[in-house]
C-alpha cells in the first residue's frame, strides 16, 4: 500500500542520514485536540458525529539534511486520541473509539537553526482503532473492537527556539487513515484525522 512504501522510503532517507549529514536529534511533546471528518450512513442518511476529544503526540527527529535556510529531518511523529466519543441517532454505532498513528515522515524546515522555523512534513506509516465493548445505546457491541490501517500523514507547524536546546512547537497533522469498525456502513472508506497541538521540543 501507498502509505507503507512511503513510510519504508523515510527509513532509507534516515538510515543514509545517520552515515553523512546526521547532525542534531530532538524530541517533541505536544497536547491537544482531534477533531475527525464527519460519516455519513447512506441507509438513513444520518451522520456520525465525533467528539473532538483531547489528544496527545511525541515526536523523535533527526536533522539529515541542512545548506543554507533549508534544513530536512527525518522524524517518526506518534499521535494518539484515548477515546472520542461517537453520535450517532439510532445509536447502532460503539459508543466511543480510541486511536493510535505512527507515521515515519520527512519534514523540511525553513529558516534551518534560526528562533523562528515554518515546516512541512509528509510520510506514512501504521494506525490502529480501537472500539469500545458497548454501542453509544449501552447494547453489547458484537462487531470489531480492534481494527489496524494505513496511514498518511501530512503536517504544518511552526517551531519556535528561545533558547539553545529548548523551544516550542505548533502542530497540525492529518492522519488520513482507512475507517474503524462503525458496525453500520458509511459513504467513506476513509477518514481524515486532524490533530492540532502545542507543546515542547528539546534538541541534543
Amino acid at each position: 500500500m501507498a502509505a507503507m512504501r512511503l513510510a519504508v522510503l523515510v527509513v532509507l532517507v534516515a538510515v543514509l542520514g545517520a552515515s553523512g549529514w546526521a547532525q542534531l536529534n530532538e524530541v517533541s511533546v505536544t497536547t491537544g485536540r482531534t477533531f475527525v471528518s464527519t460519516q455519513t450512513v447512506p441507509s438513513t442518511n444520518l451522520p456520525i458525529h465525533f467528539g473532538n476529544e483531547e489528544s496527545f503526540a511525541f515526536n523523535y527527529g533527526r536533522t539529515v539534511f541542512a545548506r543554507g535556510i533549508i534544513g530536512l529531518t527525518a522524524e517518526l511523529p506518534v499521535a494518539i486520541f484515548p477515546s472520542m466519543d461517537l453520535n450517532y441517532n439510532l445509536g447502532l454505532v460503539p459508543a466511543h473509539i480510541g486511536a493510535v498513528f505512527v507515521t515515519p515522515s520527512v519534514r523540511a524546515n525553513l529558516f534551518y537553526g534560526q528562533g523562528v522555523s515554518p515546516w512541512v512534513s509528509i510520510g506514512g506509516g501504521y494506525g490502529h482503532f480501537s472500539e469500545s465493548s458497548t454501542l453509544s445505546y449501552g447494547a453489547p457491541n458484537t462487531g470489531s473492537t480492534g481494527t489496524s490501517t494505513g496511514v498518511l500523514q501530512v503536517g504544518a507547524g511552526l517551531d519556535v527556539w528561545p533558547w539553545t536546546h529548548w523551544g516550542g512547537r505548533l502542530e497540525a497533522r492529518d492522519f488520513y487513515s482507512g475507517i474503524p469498525d462503525y458496525d453500520v456502513v458509511t459513504s467513506r472508506t476513509r477518514q481524515h484525522n486532524f490533530y492540532v497541538g502545542l507543546g515542547v521540543i528539546y534538541r541534543f
